[in-house]
């Protein structure tokens, strides 16, 4: 029998101790940890985290926006468990295999009319580096060659591989690496947020999109595609915007002859209220990149839905023709495996519905924390809350972050603004323990 080579159990002490010797986390100045330690987790059953001393903390951001009905699903666990007895993996070039067609055949039936083609990737970065090699590779084979350029909007975040920092306006991620990323342009965000005075979503929305057409007049021969989060800007604080301005972007897209990419890597799979962000302003774009919750949370796997055009312009004797985009784990079985588990979930538990009445009853149960005179800019689209404070301090962030995890909740704000992006497995009882406790950390903290 084959046995572990360190059998030692571990508590949360000795596993802090061990991570900081070998494992360099993302996102992360190592040295921080010296004195703002790692939370270490034993195990997870619904939104709920625990350490190895038992203690447990409410997953209110679903572990970077990925778990979607809980940790340790018993529907996914079995899924994983029989296509573990059956095929862990087999490589996707020259091979195909059961659970990958099925998901993308799937898919074709839930995503917007049109969107027929699926291409496999690992994370939500691959899955933008996918759609923007394949559509500068599109223009090329159709005899555009110069359309090799891309713009997104001001505060987007779309990944932090080289061409998806390149369409990034994060600054903090950027900027380390600016001098080996090609830049490209940004217009202006529409986020609600940023109106003048008076003025509704709905009409900014529209201002932006003017904006977005300006740019599309001048430059629409060189560029190849525009990006956008479609509804929710995440990493920019939870931006919320009005769909007219997708609506807007289809068409001015198609009139000057420029690809739409949606990323609904953060909020798809039912996070803006719909399975897919887009189908809220009625549109269908060239590619629509998926990720994070598409797997439930389980493993990763992203995928780009595209078009009969753009499949058809790849379609050729010639290799080179063909889109040369590969990984080892392309399309693995198991990852199609939990990400079929997890529509499954989607249909029989009528998910969308649900999600609706639970959204409800959390704006309701947040009334006192909404009307908190601290509490700004209080917004909410389908499963994602989000909410500005005003606070004196300028480490916000970090001192939430902490006084969040002594009221057993798991909050990670973006600078000074605090999201909730929850399982959708979540209680009332549970959004109770959210809203009372997060109401208690903005009270201590302005």
């Amino acid at each position: 029998m084959i046995q572990s080579m360190n059998t030692t159990p571990l508590n949360n002490s000795l596993l802090l101790q061990r991570s900081l010797s070998a494992v360099w986390h993302p996102c992360s100045q190592m040295k921080h940890y010296e004195t703002f330690p790692l939370l270490p987790i034993a195990r997870g059953k619904g939104v709920w985290l625990y350490d190895h001393d038992g203690k447990r903390y409410l997953d209110a951001v679903s572990s970077w926006w990925v778990n979607l009905f809980g940790h340790s699903n018993s529907h996914i666990n079995n899924a994983l468990v029989e296509q573990l007895q059956v095929l862990e993996h087999v490589m996707l070039a020259g091979f195909t295999h059961e659970p990958v067609v099925r998901l993308s055949e799937r898919l074709r039936e839930l995503a917007p009319a049109g969107l027929g083609h699926c291409s496999y990737g690992s994370d939500g970065a691959s899955a933008i580096e996918i759609a923007l090699k394949m559509s500068a590779h599109y223009w090329r084979n159709t005899g555009k060659p110069l359309k090799t350029r891309f713009i997104s909007l001001q505060n987007s975040y779309h990944g932090e591989t080289l061409g998806a920092l390149s369409v990034t306006d994060v600054a903090l991620f950027r900027d380390a690496y600016g001098a080996l990323i090609t830049q490209q342009a940004k217009v202006v965000s529409p986020d609600s947020r940023l109106a003048a005075a008076g003025e509704s979503a709905q009409a900014y929305a529209h201002r932006c999109a003017d904006d977005l057409e300006l740019h599309l007049q001048q430059h629409h021969e060189e560029l190849a595609a525009f990006i956008v989060e479609p509804l929710v800007q995440g990493a920019a604080g939870m931006s919320m915007y009005h769909p007219d301005y997708l609506r807007r972007a289809r068409e001015l897209c198609t009139r000057y002859g420029v690809h739409l990419i949606a990323d609904e890597i953060a909020v798809g799979m039912g996070r803006t209220g719909t399975l897919f962000a887009c189908e809220q302003a009625d549109v269908t774009p060239d590619f629509l990149c998926l990720s994070k919750g598409i797997t439930g949370g389980y493993l990763p796997l992203s995928v780009v839905m595209t078009t009969d055009d753009v499949y058809r312009a790849f379609y050729a004797n010639e290799t080179a023709r063909g889109f040369l985009h590969s990984h080892s784990y392309t399309g693995n079985p198991l990852a199609c495996s939990a990400a079929l588990a997890t529509l499954d979930i989607f249909a029989q538990d009528d998910v969308i519905n649900a999600n609706r009445s639970k959204a409800a009853h959390l704006n309701y149960r947040a009334q006192s924390l909404r009307e908190n005179p601290s509490v700004k800019n209080w917004r909410n689209t389908g499963m994602i809350w989000a909410f500005e404070v005003d606070s004196p301090h300028e480490d916000f962030a970090q001192r939430c972050f902490s006084l969040a995890l002594q009221n057993e909740l798991l909050l990670r704000p973006i600078g000074k603004t605090i999201y909730f992006m929850p399982p959708y497995v979540i209680s009332d009882a549970e959004m109770e323990h959210l809203v009372s406790r997060t109401l208690h950390i903005v009270e201590t903290l302005s």
